[in-house]
């Protein structure tokens, strides 16, 4: 039942997002469009609550991570993930699965319908029977290939002024880009010439957020996503949705009233959902996607990963433990969403006042040796910087310049999934992170596309061979990275929301301590960062801690802990 609170709650994040370009009549009629669509929902649907344990896991991947020339992708992916992914997720992300013009599914052309090669709306309202499905509302722009945009073009409904355009006076000087193309395409239309907005491709045109029937169009689709099995939405590239004159045309004031105005829709809903920011942006800016707990549910931890392969290439703690000591412990509910790799690469923004000038530089040189490609963005002097490194993580942390012939990869690697898993928030695993697959040189061969390096696509019988062999690379892979979540579920001090202390050791060890929401189980997360083997002193009531990593304790004249080079161990107390 909506209450007049609530009612006042979504017009005044109207009034804020709209009074200056609506009369208080236009505002009235969509507010109550918004109230009519909440209310219809509810009358369908019985309430169902959601929550998060130490039990929440996401695993990421495409439609089509997973085929087989003898069913549609989706229902492959499912039965693949029912007899070997399960026991160890209860959550899967699937990247955008709408009929797309390109960039792996982000250039939506019909955000209503499924891509006919990888299934139906059918597939995956089955799986969400069983599994939390999370799905991308690709929220920013959409494909110049387009239903929108044909009518954008016609000036027909849905369509007409859903896209931005911005004429020859826009100043353009201080946006902040993710890309290097050019930014604004000049098109006649209606009679006049006027530029086209395009974020991130030619082919990828920016929506127009100041048409209030964009917004509702949105809610629509959040709605029917809801009503076909999604619980969790990733709002993709929600930074850059507002643009103003003069301005960086990211973080606006009224893209987070857009986040808050979203974040009461779905709380008002009788089936509870949770909103994820998608932000790869520097950190402050990143935390503030929470808003005062009333933005979003879950923000992508996006200076975790590069913070950790650095640590692990340079056997350095330092920048790690810096971070994360100053990173604020989450709130009920809300949760950091931790991951390593992404279908991207990994972001280097987020290291901006993290990193100084010579350390990235001397990383991203390493990344290069390992075989990174690397993806870049205009600034405004017109020079360009790194955005992103294009690799998987396998190939990321398989040599060093301290282990130059790549002895330690499989210790390297499994040891981050372990700090990743461990710290506080919700462990996300890609698809192919979970077999330590390398690059994808081939796929990049053909297409020049940089991020296409990480986005492997399994064939069933290839796989399925693979794991039934014990000694091949991805099933050892499987079955480490497997065990560590196996263990996390079991854990109620790996609740995301658990306490997390910074422990310090010195620069070659990574620690730190969770405690469980009861304050009954503590548990002690210590990470040899090096190639030679280290000592730290510890208390006798570590020593009588138990391992969850199941390997025996080594402990020297009876105070110190001995750790094995790329060691990790979890002490808890129960």
């Amino acid at each position: 039942m909506l209450t007049q609170k609530d009612q006042k709650t979504i017009r005044s994040k109207l009034d804020n997002i709209y009074k200056i370009f609506l009369s208080k009549k236009d505002i009235d009629y969509f507010e109550n469009e918004i109230i009519q669509i909440i209310k219809n929902f509810n009358k369908k649907n019985f309430k169902k609550k959601k929550s998060i344990s130490e039990k929440t896991s996401l695993i990421i991947c495409y439609g089509d991570s997973v085929y087989s020339e003898k069913k549609k992708s989706i229902k492959v992916f499912q039965s693949f993930f029912q007899k070997k992914l399960k026991n160890y997720f209860n959550t899967i992300h699937f990247l955008p699965f709408y009929p797309s013009s390109s960039d792996s599914g982000f250039a939506v052309k019909d955000h209503f319908k499924v891509e006919n090669k990888l299934g139906n709306w059918l597939d995956i309202k089955n799986i969400s029977k069983k599994t939390d499905v999370m799905a991308d509302v690709v929220i920013n722009h959409s494909s110049a290939r387009g239903l929108w945009f044909k009518n954008f073009l016609k000036k027909k409904e849905p369509g007409k002024d859903y896209f931005l355009t911005v004429n020859s006076r826009f100043n353009t000087s201080k946006v902040v880009r993710p890309r290097d193309h050019k930014l604004l395409k000049k098109i006649k239309i209606f009679k006049k010439s006027d530029y086209l907005w395009r974020t991130f491709s030619p082919d990828q045109i920016d929506l127009n957020f100041k048409n209030p029937h964009v917004l509702i169009q949105f809610i629509k689709i959040m709605i029917h996503l809801i009503n076909n099995g999604v619980t969790i939405f990733r709002l993709d590239a929600i930074a850059y949705l507002w643009k103003e004159n003069g301005t960086k045309c990211i973080n606006l004031n009224q893209t987070h009233e857009i986040i808050k105005l979203l974040r009461i829709v779905i709380n008002l809903l009788n089936i509870k959902t949770t909103i994820i920011t998608e932000t790869n942006l520097p950190e402050r800016e990143n935390i503030s996607y929470f808003g005062k707990n009333d933005e979003a549910n879950w923000i992508y931890n996006f200076s975790l990963p590069p913070l950790l392969i650095h640590a692990f290439l340079f056997e350095n703690s330092s920048y790690l433990n810096k971070w994360s000591k100053n990173l604020p412990n989450t709130k009920n509910e809300n949760s950091y969403l931790n991951f390593i790799s992404s279908h991207d690469g990994i972001g280097i923004r987020p290291t901006e006042g993290l990193f100084n000038k010579k350390i990235l530089n001397n990383f991203l040189k390493r990344l290069k040796k390992n075989g990174s490609k690397f993806s870049y963005r205009k600034v405004q002097n017109k020079t360009k910087k790194v955005y992103e490194a294009n690799i998987t993580v396998f190939d990321a942390l398989k040599k060093s310049d301290y282990d130059t012939k790549g002895k330690f990869y499989l210790e390297r690697y499994v040891s981050a999934h372990a700090i990743m898993v461990s710290f506080e928030g919700i462990p996300g695993i890609y698809f192919n992170s979970i077999f330590g697959t390398s690059n994808d040189e081939a796929k990049f061969i053909i297409t020049g596309n940089n991020r296409d390096v990480n986005r492997y696509k399994w064939n069933l019988k290839n796989i399925t061979s693979k794991l039934k062999n014990k000694r091949t690379k991805q099933n050892i892979f499987y079955q480490n990275i497997c065990n560590l979540l196996n263990i996390r579920r079991k854990q109620k001090a790996f609740h995301p929301n658990a306490l997390r202390i910074n422990l310090n050791y010195g620069q070659k060890i990574y620690a730190f301590k969770r405690v469980s929401i009861d304050k009954k189980q503590t548990i002690t997360c210590i990470t040899n960062l090096s190639s030679k083997i280290q000592k730290i002193k510890i208390n006798k009531k570590n020593q009588k801690m138990k391992n969850l990593m199941a390997s025996k304790i080594h402990i020297e004249d009876k105070k110190f802990l001995v750790l094995k080079p790329f060691e990790t161990i979890w002490l808890s107390n129960q």
